[in-house]
């Protein structure tokens, strides 16, 4: 700082900033803005005081440009995100009202239950700096890995495998917690990818994004496979990685994962597919433009979970099904949009890897329910019934709106 005049005048444009975390940034970036207005105006032959004085004469009032500043770098709330995430979640009692022949109302209750902790979590993962995380890598990676173990060990077994592991008389799903905690593992390691050079430390990260799906398969949770495969490798494209070189190997780790899975399933087709053949078509075609009403007499088995969309269409019709796709586009698209309006790497790696963790199950139970895809255990984000991938959603949801909270409170580590 060439002038304590500097110091006064950014004292002034720093009180009328009401975020203390863009105080900082701003600070930085106004003091570097008229050290460089005032070494050209010495350079133009005024005096080092003259100079100074000129240079706070370009950047104008204090005040006005303190002003300027705190509004365009506030915390911002992605409104539209956070209504569409209330609506889908309510959509989420629709089957249970009347989507099953046993009685509703305990579901319910839990429903409710989990909504509340989903709100919360949402809410403890946006008012916090998400930055603090990125060098956590290790001891999220180390987490589902132990959680994988706790799964193995002590794992509550049902219709032969073990997933559920009971804490404190809380049932939760151990895969897909490690879902969450591999993806903030990957996004934190991405987020630096250009430290792993040489290739030992390439052949640890290649060690590392595979073990994840094959700890997937042993548990038979080969959609959580695939989630977790293509979101590892969006993120990779999108990392700091010279992007010809994360192209070609993202592709190579898409050929391998491709003849990988598809062996695995035509070896061990019972595993991983599910051999319940619904004649998903027929019940689609006789949902009608307004359906059928919540309390029907349609048999079909999951209806609150992984066929909770050919269910909500033959009940509510058509037109609730068309529009309940148009809000799950908007609410994907909104995401996606929004993980390039961040100038924070790892931020954008968050976002992009959370819009994946979304568009692979929505897509997959849609086109199942309609009888394109394979059936395969996928709930539909928010709207099928559980607890475990509620939280997971909605932490994923929290965290997405925490990187476009603080969007313009950031320094930009993106690297074009």
């Amino acid at each position: 700082m060439s002038s304590f005049k500097f110091e006064e005048y950014l004292n002034k444009v720093l009180s009328k900033i009401k975020s203390k975390e863009a105080r900082g940034m701003i600070k930085k970036e106004l003091s570097d803005h008229m050290e460089e207005l005032s070494q050209a105006f010495q350079a133009s032959g005024l005096s080092v005081e003259d100079a100074d004085k000129k240079a706070m004469q370009e950047m104008g009032d204090p005040s006005v440009v303190g002003e300027n500043m705190n509004h365009l770098h506030k915390p911002r709330m992605d409104w539209l995100l956070i209504a569409l995430f209330v609506i889908l979640a309510g959509m989420s009692f629709l089957p249970l009202i009347g989507g099953f022949s046993a009685p509703s109302i305990s579901f319910i209750k839990q429903q409710a239950v989990w909504i509340v902790l989903a709100i919360l979590a949402l809410i403890g993962f946006l008012f916090f700096d998400y930055r603090k995380l990125k060098n956590l890598w290790m001891y999220f990676y180390g987490g589902g890995l132990i959680l994988f173990g706790l799964t193995f060990s002590v794992g509550i077994e049902l219709d032969g495998v073990k997933r559920w592991l009971s804490l404190g008389g809380i049932t939760i799903d151990g895969p897909a917690i490690s879902l969450f905690l591999f993806f903030l593992a990957w996004a934190g390691i991405l987020a630096k990818a250009n430290a792993f050079k040489g290739w030992k430390k390439q052949g640890l990260l290649l060690l590392l994004f595979w073990i994840p799906v094959l700890l997937y398969m042993m548990v038979s949770q080969f959609m959580f496979s695939i989630i977790y495969f293509f979101c590892v490798l969006v993120m990779y494209v999108f990392s700091n990685v010279h992007k010809q070189f994360a192209i070609k190997v993202a592709l190579g780790n898409l050929l391998i994962g491709i003849i990988f899975i598809s062996t695995m399933i035509l070896h061990f087709p019972n595993r991983y597919l599910s051999d319940t053949l619904l004649p998903l078509k027929d019940i689609l075609s006789e949902a009608g433009w307004f359906g059928n009403g919540l309390h029907n007499d349609l048999k079909l088995p999951e209806a609150h979970t992984d066929f909770v969309f050919p269910f909500l269409v033959y009940s509510l019709g058509w037109v609730f099904g068309i529009i309940l796709c148009l809000l799950l586009f908007i609410f994907i698209l909104r995401i996606s949009l929004n993980a390039f309006k961040t100038k924070d790497l790892f931020g954008r790696i968050l976002v992009i890897g959370g819009a994946v963790l979304f568009i692979v199950p929505t897509c997959w139970n849609i086109l199942m329910g309609l009888g394109i895809l394979p059936i395969m255990p996928v709930p539909l984000p928010f709207i099928s019934y559980g607890g475990s991938l509620l939280l997971v959603y909605s932490a994923l949801l929290g965290l997405i709106l925490n990187v476009y909270r603080r969007k313009d409170l950031v320094e930009a580590t993106v690297t074009n």
